[in-house]
């Protein structure tokens, strides 16, 4: 299956993104910290060209902190300061404003030498769809300003927003690359929600989902499902869909004599792994690189 989608609205962010790029002092990357790499637009680097950067790991509390760790790690050792943030709830975000004003020192160091006062500094934040960037922004402007959704694709437009007397940050629609030639990536976005389900097959999505909690939180799945024994091989897509179905008649999804309702069951466990119901989980790490 070849996953694509790249709305108009997005074309026109990548367009609008390098000509406001004159007057911006510092970029905000905004990921999702359950799968850092995933969630990062590859052409990124070539948009934003040689910009200060700040890493947000969003939604880290629903990561697993050995992981995110390691992808703090992991951007420090490529020259990009990494902060673990949660959005929803407000934590860290204290530090977002300190951090940009560090990567912008020099410039305000020379601003002081001429006898400048201090301008705020100009951060742009970018990230792709339903990352989080409109609640962060709301939690940073202490206001609700961006409008937010549990869909991506909501922000269709750019504007400037104060973040007290220190800050003004601009918003800007999510981008997505046009075609993801490793699936996994897709898989990945799609089982956090960057992607808009009626887009993929439900019971896909859901059969990458307990492979991978199968292989690397056994236990937590197990847990959730009250699933007395694992497949040894998770590679065997009958044993995978075997759990699957196991978890839809613990969850009542069941069709007219007895049958599993694989769609609904599917849709049970997608959901309950992006809300965090089975602790906190990454769906990939820096060791998956080597």
């Amino acid at each position: 299956m070849t996953i694509q989608w790249f709305p108009g609205h997005m074309t026109r962010a990548r367009r609008e993104i390098q000509a406001k790029l004159k007057l911006i002092d510092v970029v905000i990357e905004l990921l999702d910290a359950r799968i850092p790499l995933s969630s990062r637009n590859p052409m990124i680097d070539e948009i934003l060209q040689s910009k200060p950067r700040l890493v947000l790991l969003n939604k880290h509390d629903l990561a697993d902190p050995a992981v995110t760790a390691k992808w703090v790690a992991y951007f420090a050792d490529r020259g990009l300061q990494a902060l673990p943030v949660d959005s929803t709830n407000g934590n860290q975000l204290k530090d977002i404003a300190s951090r940009c004003r560090e990567l912008f020192a020099a410039k305000i160091a020379t601003q002081i030498r001429k006898g400048i006062n201090p301008r705020a500094v100009r951060a742009l934040i970018v990230g792709i769809p339903n990352v989080g960037k409109s609640t962060l922004i709301n939690k940073m402007a202490g206001r609700k300003i961006a409008l937010t959704g549990d869909k991506p694709g909501v922000t269709k437009g750019q504007q400037w927003i104060k973040v007290g007397s220190e800050m003004e940050l601009l918003d800007t629609p999510g981008i997505l690359w046009p075609k993801f030639e490793d699936q996994q990536v897709g898989m990945r976005l799609a089982a956090t929600g960057a992607i808009k389900e009626e887009l993929l097959h439900i019971s896909d999505i859901a059969l990458f989902l307990v492979r991978y909690l199968a292989s690397h939180y056994g236990s937590s799945l197990q847990e959730r499902y009250g699933i007395e024994k694992l497949p040894e091989d998770m590679k065997d897509t009958d044993a995978v869909i075997a759990i699957m179905e196991e978890i839809g008649r613990k969850r009542g999804a069941l069709l007219s004599g007895g049958r599993v309702d694989l769609e609904k069951a599917s849709l049970t466990i997608i959901r309950e792994a992006r809300a965090g119901k089975m602790g906190r989980i990454s769906l990939e790490s820096p060791d998956d690189l080597r």
